[in-house]
């Protein structure tokens, strides 16, 4: 009893509790950022000139006159997201089992509970241990190449065999997104209402149909950056050409500055050989 008492003298840690939270933090803005980053890549459905716009305006060209680009933007955007997703892989890797022991009894007690929620989380320990590689993977791609084009990406897909990264990569963001918001919401309270089981199950209804829906508009645009891959591998590493007056005047003159500058080139190598 006595020992009991002292303990309780003793001052608790808040750090595993800002952990926690900082876990909660990185891991909600990273599924809400998943969520528009994939509503943004499917502007591929309704065509090149949609995705190409929607770059453009990634790259900032809105800010000058000119339409000129502004990769640096991309970069310091994914270099960010990249950090948070460190951030929150090395909290979250906390809670996973480290050890083929520690596996095997969470495997026996998960079939023995046969518990809904409990078996989501095992997918997010699953689908979390395929991003770490593999987002990674994409992410590093991303800064050091932060320009964005249709015709890159699809490049990537198809020229450069990353196709079978993006499909397994899809399904494990899509699927560990949807699953942490909707852990997030019943673990902090958040639209619980005040029935909580009701609430719990309006929650799954509504996380199985955004699974479907991101699930559906991912493969999707999955397909058809593979339908513009294959059309264009012959002509790997050109860049889309826009019909958008801003854009188009912008490289007809960085076009017609090369020529220039090409054919001054050609002209001093001339000169001098013939001194």
């Amino acid at each position: 009893m006595e020992k009991l008492i002292i303990n309780d003298k003793i001052k608790k840690s808040r750090v595993p509790a800002r952990l926690d939270l900082t876990q909660s933090a990185t891991g909600l803005f990273l599924g809400l950022f998943m969520w528009a980053h994939m509503i943004l890549i499917s502007s591929i459905l309704l065509g090149k000139g949609s995705f190409n716009f929607i770059a453009r305006f990634m790259e900032l060209s809105f800010i000058s006159s000119s339409g000129k680009v502004h990769p640096s933007a991309v970069f310091f955007a994914v270099l960010i997201v990249f950090t948070i997703f460190i951030i929150h892989a090395a909290l979250g890797i906390r809670k996973f089992p480290i050890s083929w022991k520690e596996h095997a009894i969470f495997r026996s007690q998960m079939k023995m509970l046969n518990h809904t929620d409990t078996n989501l989380w095992y997918i997010q320990v699953v689908t979390a241990f395929i991003m770490f590689f593999l987002g990674s993977v994409h992410l590093y791609i991303m800064l050091t190449h932060p320009h964005i084009d249709p015709f890159i990406s699809a490049d990537r897909f198809v020229s450069s065999s990353m196709w079978p990264l993006y499909l397994v990569l899809l399904f494990a963001v899509e699927l560990h997104a949807t699953i942490g918001i909707y852990r997030l919401c019943m673990k902090w309270g958040w639209f619980a209402g005040k029935d909580a089981r009701k609430s719990r199950g309006k929650m799954k209804t509504i996380k199985n149909r955004l699974t479907i829906f991101f699930l559906t508009l991912g493969i999707l645009s999955f397909l058809v950056f593979v339908i513009i891959g294959i059309g264009h591998r012959h002509n790997v590493g050109q860049l889309y050409m826009s019909d958008h007056p801003v854009i188009e005047k912008t490289i007809q003159n960085h076009d017609t500055a090369a020529v220039q500058h090409e054919a001054k080139t050609v002209q001093n190598e001339k000169n001098t050989h013939e001194e």
